[in-house]
């Protein structure tokens, strides 16, 4: 590894956000779920959590949508609903689905600079009533259009550009906020030079 590689990637680990995920229930398309990777990576998601909990488990994502994005994220994935939230709320203070309902808050309205996990259901039918059940609350994104549902990989991206605005303001980029010992498995996992 060049000097000048192993400086890019320690630019991107000391930027990593452990207090935010994203969570994709039953997703179907690899090739969504590829685009949700390649953004995560983009706003310095590290942990991503996928939930099959009806259908079978991915055997790779699509890797003209990722960019070889899955190589850089820990990927978490899950066949049980109830598995799966034990593991978040060990890590995460508050869990948000995407879900149109009568109590549902507007995405601009959530504080996404505490430790927050972003939930994303299914193309066809969203975010299951079990999930739901599990999460802390919903949201919505404000559209104007007709047509008030966007393709999973935009909307992931819409939410997580919101939360790296947030906590762009709040100072969270400037300095690590991943536990030493977490950016040393990274660091080696990612084949760093020790010097």
């Amino acid at each position: 590894m060049t000097p000048e590689r192993n400086e890019r990637l320690t630019n991107v680990l000391v930027k990593r956000q452990p207090g935010l995920t994203v969570v994709l229930e039953n997703v179907a398309d690899p090739h969504n779920i590829s685009a949700v990777m390649r953004t995560c990576d983009a706003v310095g998601i590290q942990d991503i959590y996928i939930l099959n909990s009806k259908i079978e488990n991915h055997k790779k994502w699509g890797a003209k949508s990722s960019s070889s994005a899955a190589k850089w994220l820990t990927v978490h994935q899950f066949t049980d609903a109830a598995t799966c939230f034990a593991e978040l709320r060990k890590r995460f203070d508050k869990i948000y689905t995407t879900h149109l309902s009568t109590d549902a808050v507007g995405l601009y309205e959530l504080d996404l600079t505490q430790k927050v996990a972003l939930v994303f259901g299914n193309e066809h039918s969203g975010c299951s009533d079990e999930i739901i059940g599990l999460a802390d609350g919903n949201f919505i994104i404000p559209q104007v259009g007709i047509i008030k549902s966007l393709n999973i990989s935009v909307a992931c991206a819409v939410s997580v550009y919101e939360a790296f605005r947030q906590k762009t303001i709040a100072g969270h980029y400037e300095s690590a906020r991943l536990e030493p010992a977490h950016m040393a498995e990274l660091r080696a996992s990612w084949g760093f030079i020790e010097e």
